[in-house]
């Protein structure tokens, strides 16, 4: 499933996603499944046809990415493997990083830095103009609505319905995901 919330010249996506790594770090063995969300640029094409002509949008790359994961195999709401990425390299993710705050509560802690989107685009040396502060005004009143998502985004992968196994057996690398 994806979900996308667009503003100006932001967008933040929500999908679930089902992983397993084929080169994990220790601790991070066998599969995870959760929720990935990520805070990522936004371009309107120009329309193609008429006026009534359905406008291309390009959802491009992502400045950041929190993944509300957990081991598969663990308990159920435990948000072991919850980590974000504060930095980007173009579509390629940093280092997983752990914070105590936000495995304790995942989408309240996604909510409180959705809040701050200025601090995240400085974090990752973007600057706020205008449009991007508009951007922002705009985030932080659909932050409850965002989190709504997540949270019920989360009750389906607790429930077996979303972030579930690729069919085949003995899988030693698999991704199923939009993002």
């Amino acid at each position: 499933m994806l979900q996308v919330f667009g503003f100006d010249r932001i967008g933040v996506v929500v999908g679930d996603i089902y992983f397993i790594d084929p080169s994990p770090a220790k601790g991070q063995e066998g599969p995870e499944h959760g929720v990935r969300l990520e805070v990522r640029m936004l371009q309107p094409g120009e329309l193609t046809g008429s006026i009534y002509s359905a406008r291309p949008i390009t959802v491009a790359e992502p400045v950041w990415r929190a993944d509300l994961l957990e081991s598969v195999d663990g308990p159920v709401g435990s948000f072991n493997r919850t980590h974000h990425h504060p930095h980007m390299s173009g579509w390629e993710p940093g280092h997983r990083v752990f914070d105590r705050e936000l495995s304790g509560d995942p989408v309240g802690w996604v909510g409180r830095k959705l809040s701050d989107l200025e601090g995240l685009l400085g974090l990752v040396g973007i600057e706020v103009d205008e449009a991007l502060a508009g951007d922002a005004d705009q985030l932080r009143e659909a932050v409850p609505e965002i989190e709504r998502a997540v949270t019920g985004m989360l009750e389906q992968v607790h429930a077996g319905q979303l972030g579930t196994a690729p069919d085949g057996d003995q899988l030693t690398s698999a991704r199923v995901s939009w993002l």
